[in-house]
């Protein structure tokens, strides 16, 4: 069986993170106007600022770190999925290599 089958099946999601010096390159595993998937990797010390957005979930499929929402902060591993509320402000800190899964209902 193929990696990717018609956009809909990853077998190595993982993968699919893109680490760079300048920060977060998300990539896109589905990108359409009612639902946005993606994966992003950051690496030991790489961080996304504090920032508002829609209604998200996050999870967490390697490394450790920290994630704020509103005005809790929660350590990130592996397993560990955090959603965020709409408007809420959101950032991470990856204390080693994170790679995770963010989706949103789109917009």
């Amino acid at each position: 069986m193929p990696d990717t089958i018609s956009e809909i099946y990853f077998a190595d999601t993982k993968s699919k993170a893109v680490f760079a010096d300048d920060g977060p390159q998300p990539q896109f595993l589905t990108d359409t106007p009612d639902f946005k998937a993606l994966v992003v990797g950051l690496d030991a010390g790489q961080q996304i600022p504090l920032h508002p957005g829609e209604a998200a979930i996050y999870h967490f499929l390697q490394g450790t770190g920290l994630m704020t929402v509103g005005e809790e902060t929660y350590i990130i591993a592996p397993g560990v999925t955090v959603i965020a509320p709409s408007s809420a402000v959101r950032g991470m800190n990856a204390k080693t290599r994170v790679i995770f899964l963010g989706a949103t209902g789109g917009k």
